[in-house]
């Protein structure tokens, strides 16, 4: 509950509308990972989805620049505790785990343009600027706030957003959030709020004229019915005596901006906000951002009542995905059930760590289970489907018997794949554009057993000269356009099999799954390296 004086203005206008896509970068970002501890597998889950993304659309369009930010959100009570128990001041602790997470980008083939620290002075900047405007506006007030607090959760919960659990046994009755499960206690403070009720309106026409705008659909449905009843204003401060590790609140030494505010505006930051007295962004609105589920309310009723209040576009799409789970529990620092994503990359190398995550986890919807043995037989999937191919149809067996590749050749058996390779860049962009990556990706792998199957009905190691060249090309053709389309997911064997098939470097991009062509093939490559 809180208090506050009256203020009749009610935001009902929609957002400014969205510049062209001709004259701005197409602009993602993953969430503003927390640097309390070293990174997880989730943590590697939504980089790697944000980069498929990314280079999905570079291939798609050459011609517009793909501005994709990450980075760390490095404030708040958990980072000023850690630190505490670590013996350092605040920024040095940050200083090595931030790094950490730069490192997991870097392991993971994740191809950022931008990686943006919340310490840095320029984001410092950045939330001056707004706080400021908004107060301008007269949309922030100082008043009396009480509710369940989370640490964990860095926010508050409203009464109707919390669980009273009862004593049971050893263990003591809590109270937690409904959301999050996290711990929380009731808390009683004197902070700046945000008008946040005044947005209800706009928001939920935004959202109703605009049914893709969060994905999957469930989510969306949920904040369509969330924004049905009023929204109260929320507390975008703490008292510096509880936080010290923080942006001051300009023009009030007593009190910090609170860290979820502070987090939000880094996606304007990672773009050079403030931006000149034009008023021209050269990258917003943000085309996708891609978050964990646990933090769907703060991206789409929280950053958009602030980008509404500044008359700045909403984001085009919000990608809220579900979990990495251990043993059907989330993955928490807090729990200690984290699986360490360096090793993970080590054991079995990012290609097939990125391939199992995509291909399993690139639905979105629902939560998934990390099996080290599931793992494992993606690993040996991919090796069999992609690897063996090449090295089977690449083979002296064959080319010692293949006839003259200017023979007018046709085989009943290559039909089927020549068609499905030749639909293939078309089927996969269907997918992309619906945001579903696991069925993108299987429509590759289906190419590539299909085009194991027909090599193994063809035999063509002792059949006819004519069989073997139709092996041959077909093979290499599915071949040639799958690498194409397992750039997003797989970069860097899919690199290294359009160097083996002497695919140029101006002929790897999605159109060129219709019109490239083959170069000098090297054979006997090995596109998977023998695991230690």
């Amino acid at each position: 509950m809180f208090c506050h004086f009256m203020f009749s203005k009610v935001f009902t206008r929609v957002p400014r509308r969205w510049v062209s896509t001709s004259s701005k970068p197409w602009y993602i970002t993953t969430p503003i990972f927390y640097p309390n501890a070293i990174p997880h597998i989730g943590h590697l889950y939504s980089l790697v989805t944000a980069d498929i993304f990314a280079r999905y659309h570079t291939l798609k369009n050459p011609s517009r620049p793909v501005c994709f930010v990450t980075g760390t959100d490095e404030h708040g009570l958990k980072i000023q505790k850690a630190a505490l128990d670590k013996g350092l001041p605040p920024k040095e602790f940050c200083d090595g785990i931030s790094q950490q997470f730069r490192k997991l980008a870097n392991e993971a083939d994740v191809d950022f343009t931008k990686f943006i620290r919340t310490s840095e002075e320029a984001h410092y900047t950045s939330v001056e600027h707004i706080w400021r405007q908004l107060d301008r506006l007269g949309l922030i007030y100082k008043g009396s706030y009480s509710g369940w607090y989370s640490i964990t959760d860095e926010c508050f919960y409203t009464e109707g957003q919390v669980l009273h659990i009862a004593e049971d046994g050893n263990t003591p009755a809590r109270t937690i959030s409904k959301e999050t499960g996290a711990t929380v206690e009731y808390s009683s403070e004197t902070n700046y709020m945000f008008r946040l009720s005044e947005f209800r309106e706009a928001l939920l026409k935004h959202y109703t004229s605009n049914p893709n705008s969060v994905v999957p659909q469930s989510h969306h449905a949920h904040l369509v019915s969330l924004l049905q009843s009023p929204l109260e204003d929320i507390s975008i401060s703490r008292p510096r005596s509880r936080l010290s590790w923080g942006i001051p609140v300009p023009n009030d030494s007593e009190h910090t901006v609170y860290v979820w505010f502070d987090a939000l505006i880094s996606y304007l930051t990672g773009i050079g906000y403030p931006w000149p007295d034009s008023g021209m962004s050269k990258g917003w609105p943000v085309d996708m951002q891609v978050i964990g589920k646990d933090i769907v309310r703060f991206h789409t009723i929280y950053l958009p009542a602030v980008l509404l209040a500044l008359e700045l576009p909403l984001q085009r799409q919000i990608l809220a995905h579900a979990h990495w789970t251990s043993s059907q529990k989330k993955m928490s620092k807090s729990l200690g059930n984290t699986t360490d994503p360096f090793q993970a990359i080590q054991e079995f190398g990012i290609d097939s760590i990125r391939y199992y995550l995509a291909k399993v986890g690139g639905r979105f919807q629902d939560d998934v289970d990390w099996s080290h043995v599931q793992l494992a037989k993606h690993d040996k999937e991919l090796q069999t489907i992609l690897g063996n191919l090449f090295m089977r149809i690449t083979s002296p067996a064959i080319a010692s018997r293949m006839a003259p590749a200017s023979s007018d050749i046709h085989n009943e058996t290559f039909v089927p794949l020549l068609i499905a390779s030749k639909a293939l860049p078309s089927l996969v962009s269907s997918h992309m554009d619906r945001v579903n990556v696991a069925d993108a990706l299987e429509a590759v792998v289906d190419v590539l057993k299909l085009a194991n199957k027909c090599l193994t009905d063809a035999v063509p190691w002792k059949s006819s000269p004519e069989v073997a060249r139709a092996s041959y090309d077909s093979c290499l053709e599915a071949l040639r356009i799958s690498g194409i389309c397992l750039q997003p997911f797989i970069p860097r064997v899919a690199a290294e099999l359009l160097d083996a098939l002497g695919v140029s470097s101006a002929e790897r991009s999605w159109n060129h799954g219709h019109t490239g062509s083959l170069g000098n093939v090297v054979s006997g490559v090995r596109l998977f390296r023998s695991k230690s």
